[in-house]
């Protein structure tokens, strides 16, 4: 899917949609994001720079890595599964320049 179908994609999830594992909450609170946060970037995904498709464990599932850049050297990273609802696997907010990251994967 690319960027743009899944950005459009994103927006129809709203906040009952959206589940945070408990590990993701962990995360977010020892990386101090907050979780309101990522569900905003996740439901108005304009952060949205860049997305690679992953392998999902189920053939009905889409799995995503996911960056949403706030500044040229600070980004969050999810890695979120559709499946009908949109789970967070995992966030990340990340200290370096995101281009660069971005570059790499390609």
């Amino acid at each position: 899917m690319d960027l743009k179908s899944l950005k459009e994609r994103l927006k129809k999830y709203n906040n009952k949609d959206i589940i945070i594992t408990d590990h993701t909450r962990e995360q977010a609170e020892v990386r101090n994001i907050k979780i309101e946060e990522v569900i905003q970037n996740i439901m108005h995904p304009d952060k949205l720079v860049f997305a690679e498709e992953q392998k999902a464990k189920h053939k009905h599932e889409q799995k995503y890595n996911c960056y949403f850049a706030y500044a040229k050297d600070y980004y969050h990273r999810y890695i979120m599964v559709l499946d009908g609802k949109l789970i967070i696997v995992t966030i990340i907010g990340i200290n370096r320049r995101w281009q660069k990251a971005i570059e790499d994967r390609r």
